[in-house]
């Protein structure tokens, strides 16, 4: 088992306790842009982010949704995502670290709201927004947060999205989940119970998805041999 620390808080307004491996051992980098795909260098090799990874497996829907709205709608929606998400997962890593919220804008305060009771489930915090990587799978990536949902073991997702998401439409999610539960396990024997999506809707919907990283770990290795084949394909052309 993984060699911990438990910090308990004694002030009423600390939320959550944490029960830290050695952080020191999980790399020191923040990943490279390097053509459409980001990468860390890792001991002087460089591993695919997980996003990149399952980017390839949504290319064509997303090739066809920019061509129905057009580019520069897309562009349009895809940085507005992108501000809401970053503002949003703010809220979240302050609360979970019980400092005060920074973020006064409307729209991510409302999606964290939503989330709120379902993050008051969470406990026993091992990690925060941190880098991992997996030397086995060949990825590295940054994980939400792995803590005791319910009181089992979990990498916990956050995401954010303009209306209720059903189950089909986030099978990366769950695979992203399972990368990060994978690494987790590699680097410090510790096994994860299962895995969780939490997802905050625009139109106020608010759904968590729990599963179990067995049931995506083969998919996700395939993944993961496509977007190398992929890569060395793009680099020989």
């Amino acid at each position: 088992m993984v060699d911990t620390k438990v910090k308990h808080t004694e002030d009423t307004e600390n939320r959550f306790n944490y029960k830290e491996p050695n952080i020191s051992i999980l790399p020191d980098t923040k990943g490279k842009k390097i053509g459409d795909y980001r990468f860390y260098e890792i001991d002087g090799k460089k591993y695919p982010s997980v996003t990149s990874v399952l980017s390839i497996r949504k290319s064509e829907g997303l090739k066809k949704w920019r061509e129905k709205i057009g580019e520069d709608v897309a562009n349009w929606e895809m940085r507005r995502a992108a501000r809401r998400g970053k503002s949003f997962h703010t809220l979240v890593e302050q609360y979970m670290k019980n400092e005060t919220p920074s973020i006064r804008d409307v729209l991510p305060l409302g999606l964290f709201r939503l989330m709120k009771p379902y993050l008051d489930q969470i406990d026993n915090i091992r990690l925060v927004e941190q880098i991992m990587y997996s030397p086995k799978l060949t990825i590295a990536g940054q994980v939400d947060c792995v803590a005791e949902y319910n009181g089992k073991l979990s990498v916990i997702d956050f995401k954010t999205a303009n209306k209720e998401r059903i189950e089909e439409w986030v099978e990366n999610y769950f695979l992203q989940c399972t990368a990060y539960a994978c690494m987790y396990e590699e680097t410090f024997n510790e096994d994860i119970d299962q895995i969780v999506v939490l997802i905050a809707g625009e139109d106020g919907s608010m759904v968590p998805f729990v599963k179990e990283k067995k049931d995506y770990e083969e998919t996700l290795v395939k993944s993961i041999q496509e977007f190398y084949d992929k890569v060395k394909t793009d680099l020989n052309e």
